[in-house]
């Protein structure tokens, strides 16, 4: 297909999937790196009954709390 079929079927709206090799993309900044960090149990005790409280897990909460704090100084 030439690109400016493409480019118009995307623009119309039309499903362009069928025509991309998704076997390899992968998404920016999806790459993860593993970090130790220690924590104060009374800090634990407190992650854990807000995880709790929103139902995720405390991985998860940590993880979108340091993003806010870091978009919020960017």
């Amino acid at each position: 297909m030439k690109a400016r079929t493409f480019d118009e079927k995307f623009d119309k709206d039309e499903s362009i999937l069928r025509h991309l090799d998704l076997s390899k993309a992968i998404r920016p900044w999806s790459q993860q790196r593993r970090v130790n960090v220690d924590f104060p149990v009374w800090m634990i005790e407190s992650l854990d009954k807000e995880a709790k409280r929103l139902g995720v897990t405390r991985q998860s909460i940590i993880k979108v709390w340091i993003a806010e704090r870091l978009q919020k100084h960017a």
